[in-house]
């Protein structure tokens, strides 16, 4: 497909390519103009129907988006932006610089740029700077026929019409009706009738991602936001809150490999950036290792050749039991699932996992180590006692990682620190250093 409309346009087939790309969804028509020459891209854009073309516009990379308004004229800038819903040109803004930015308002008209302005002077990462303000107001004593007249004047430049809002004249948010229950209505049935009062709604300045969570919770298509008078200011749809639900997993996901989250995608952020985001808890974890160590110099003497080969393995099966355990509960207290109040109930859940698991690792660890006896080491005596004291460090590894796991999260989020920077470094040295002492406790008790 690519091959073909790149061909196209170098031999000035251009309704031949203009009735190939109209039939790609903006998603992919971004992917494939991605891949087009830097000097063709914009003759291929400007083929596009202006609809298309500014919802493939949104779709695009910050650095495609950028070439582009390069090659605009300040009319072609005009009439994309004035196909832009509020929330995407916001988006867009913060991923431009400065130049272009002065540029992007500049041909923005004024009415829209003071609502951009708005929604960038939210706090960071709250609800209103994830809100759109396209919806569609009607008003209580309105008809269903009156209603449809609104919808039909104003839902053409509106996100989303599935949802109407009703508010009062000063715009206070009264009640939600859905295109639904009108086109199932009396044309003479007044909005009031119809409208449910029993609402869910957000604070322009409530964080972003527990309201994306509110959506995700209630399958909502969209959720209003009010100001503190109670408002109407805008609205999130459930696309805007996959955008910071996905965000918010990408910084988990970093988090809890202790690297600081990106602010750039990983192609284009510098490899200095990169190598800053890592060391830091790279230096960390390489320091506390020296609790790790100073515990082995402590046991030497008890120690042979034998004992210390089964180090590694203890260590990597306490840690990433201890991760199992960190991420499901990193993820029930991101999804709500979980709450502190159900710190015991955890414990205990984990407690007895742990158990299980740890003996059943025990009992196979016993089977290999027999196995490894007869083909490989041939101990005179057998590896009984070391069957033991390694068997009673797997079962009491992988209780303290899976307490721990459960643990520090929470231990986190009480004190309000993120959990998932905790995932890493903390459980980390944590559980190595208790397996090791562990380990070497037991050898000395029994061997």
């Amino acid at each position: 497909m690519k091959e073909t409309a790149i061909k196209l346009l170098e031999e000035h087939k251009f309704p031949e390519l203009r009735a190939l790309l109209e039939t790609q969804n903006p998603t992919d028509l971004a992917a494939m103009l991605s891949e087009f020459p830097e000097k063709l891209l914009p003759v291929a854009y400007r083929l596009l129907p202006k609809e298309l073309a500014s919802e493939t516009f949104v779709e695009m990379d910050a650095d495609l988006q950028e070439n582009l308004i390069h090659a605009f004229s300040d009319l072609e800038l005009q009439e994309m932006l004035g196909q832009l819903f509020v929330d995407d040109t916001v988006d867009i803004i913060e991923e431009m610089p400065a130049a272009i930015v002065r540029r992007i308002l500049k041909n923005t008209p004024p009415e829209k740029r003071e609502i951009i302005n708005e929604v960038l002077n939210y706090p960071k990462n709250s609800a209103g700077t994830v809100m759109t303000v396209e919806c569609v107001n009607l008003k209580k004593d309105m008809t269903v026929s009156e209603a449809f007249i609104r919808i039909r004047r104003d839902g053409v430049n509106k996100e989303t019409i599935y949802t109407c809002y009703v508010t009062d004249p000063g715009r206070v948010l009264i009640g939600i009706v859905s295109a639904k229950k009108l086109m199932l209505s009396k044309p003479e049935e007044k909005i009031e009738n119809l409208m449910e009062t029993n609402f869910i709604s957000c604070k322009t300045t409530d964080n972003a991602e527990d309201v994306a969570h509110l959506i995700e919770k209630y399958d909502l298509i969209a959720l209003p936001v009010v100001d503190a008078e109670n408002r109407l200011v805008g609205i999130i749809t459930f696309d805007d809150a996959m955008d910071v639900i996905r965000d918010e997993t990408d910084d988990e996901f970093m988090k809890m490999a202790a690297v600081s989250p990106l602010e750039d995608s990983y192609l284009k952020t510098p490899v200095i950036i990169h190598a800053k985001k890592r060391i830091l808890w790279l230096l960390v974890l390489m320091i506390s290792a020296t609790f790790t160590g100073m515990i082995i110099t402590e046991y030497e003497n008890a120690l042979t050749a034998l004992l210390v080969s089964f180090i590694p393995m203890l260590m990597d099966t306490g840690g990433n039991s201890g991760s199992q355990s960190t991420a499901i509960i990193i993820r029930g207290l991101a999804t709500g699932e979980l709450r502190l109040r159900d710190y015991l109930k955890v414990l205990y859940k984990e407690f007895r996992i742990a158990l299980i698991v740890g003996v059943t690792l025990a009992v196979a660890n016993a089977g290999r180590l027999w196995i490894l006896d007869k083909l490989y080491y041939h101990t005179a005596g057998g590896m009984g006692k070391e069957m033991i004291v390694v068997g009673i460090t797997l079962i009491g590894a992988v209780v303290l990682a899976k307490i721990l796991g459960c643990t520090l999260p929470m231990l986190a989020k009480r004190l309000k620190l993120d959990p998932a920077l905790v995932a890493s470094p903390v459980l980390t040295t944590l559980v190595d250093a208790g397996t090791v002492l562990l380990y070497f406790s037991i050898t000395v008790l029994i061997m």
